[in-house]
């Protein structure tokens, strides 16, 4: 199952395909006993799916066949001992995609030429994704970050590793020096590339980067400095042979302060916005405002939902899960939207809004 998304991924996901593209969303639970519930649920939505393809007209018998084939291959590599809060299943002919999501979804099926990708760009912009950097003088590990977790990232030629010929120790000895690791010319090209290989991630997919090491490594990629001389460094050797738990426990500490220090400036820029008279709040006012493509930073609670429906185009009122006309991800549209036209977005926690109804806005004008 897939979790990270990069906008090169993104590009991907949204370009046209033949119809049908077939977009399954589903929430799903990370605990018991919710979790024995989801299995059904997944398999009743899916066939809710292939009952929409045999009842569409224009669907051809050849194509609907393919779709299937590719629904029931997603649905076999879905592993729900790892769910999170919600699944999305892509298949078009020829081709299909899962994606877990740490952001519930509302449960339906779409069938179109492109695929529904708002619910991914709203989970992925809920979980504020960052880069961990865990370097040693013969192995750099990179790790793809989120809110609760870090999952080792094999791209970009990571992990990359120094096999241990490259020290040349008899040299050392005949001239009477055994310098610091981080002292070693070799070592200084190990890193040096290591800069050079973070720098074209960067390039593909930019994030916050958290670099960890012994304080000599940390302090040569300083004098190295490339991309990796402005990240957050966190002094903890180790890592790059470590698993995913310790370089977890080590940068969560950071990650956390640097969560309340983002949520603390959010509220203090919504403050002098209404000063200024440059806000909106409640989700009416602000779907409004993003459409008109106004917003430059979009405050959301992190588990802030609301269904509503179109009242007369203009206005969005409440609605019941399931109404006629329902928009249940109408947050998540939102978001997507905001994004779309160069606003910031960010997810702070539950109650921080509680005065705008769990959603505002800083205008640009």
């Amino acid at each position: 199952m897939e979790h990270a998304l990069s906008p090169t991924t993104l590009t991907e996901l949204r370009r046209p395909r033949p119809y049908p593209a077939v977009s399954v969303l589903t929430p799903t639970h990370r605990r018991e006993p919710y979790r024995a519930q989801d299995q059904v649920r997944l398999r009743n939505v899916v066939a809710e799916a292939k009952k929409q393809l045999e009842a569409d007209p224009s669907v051809t018998r050849e194509r609907r066949a393919d779709v299937e084939r590719q629904l029931d291959q997603a649905l076999a590599e879905v592993d729900l001992t790892y769910a999170e809060d919600g699944l999305v299943i892509f298949a078009a002919p020829g081709e299909h995609q899962v994606w877990s999501l740490a952001r519930t979804v509302p449960e339906r099926v779409v069938l179109s030429d492109t695929f529904l990708t708002r619910n991914l760009v709203s989970a992925h912009a809920a979980e504020r994704p960052y880069w961990v950097l865990a370097v040693s003088a013969d192995r750099v590990t990179l790790w793809n970050g989120t809110l609760d977790r870090v999952t080792e990232a094999r791209l970009g030629g990571f992990p990359l590793t120094r096999g241990v010929e490259n020290f040349d120790a008899e040299r050392q000895e005949r001239i009477g020096d055994m310098p610091s690791t981080f002292r070693d010319e070799g070592t200084r090209h190990f890193l040096k590339d290591a800069d050079s290989a973070m720098s074209a991630v960067l390039r593909r997919d930019p994030r916050p980067v958290y670099i960890t090491g012994e304080p000599a490594a940390l302090s040569l990629l300083d004098e190295i400095g490339g991309v990796t001389k402005d990240a957050v460094h966190i002094q903890h050797g180790g890592l790059a042979h470590g698993t995913r738990e310790a370089v977890w426990q080590a940068v969560r500490p950071r990650i956390t302060a640097e969560n309340r220090r983002n949520a603390d400036a959010v509220t203090r820029e919504l403050v002098a916005a209404r000063g200024r008279k440059a806000f909106a709040a409640g989700v009416d006012e602000v779907w409004r405002s993003a459409r008109e493509g106004r917003i430059r930073l979009l405050a959301v609670e992190e588990n802030y939902r609301m269904t509503v429906r179109a009242e007369g185009g203009d206005h969005l009122i409440p609605a019941d899960s399931g109404d006629l006309d329902a928009r249940e991800d109408i947050v998540d549209e939102i978001v997507e939207q905001c994004l779309e036209t160069g606003a910031e977005v960010r997810f702070v926690p539950d109650g921080t809004l509680s005065d705008t109804q769990g959603i505002a806005g800083v205008l640009r004008y």
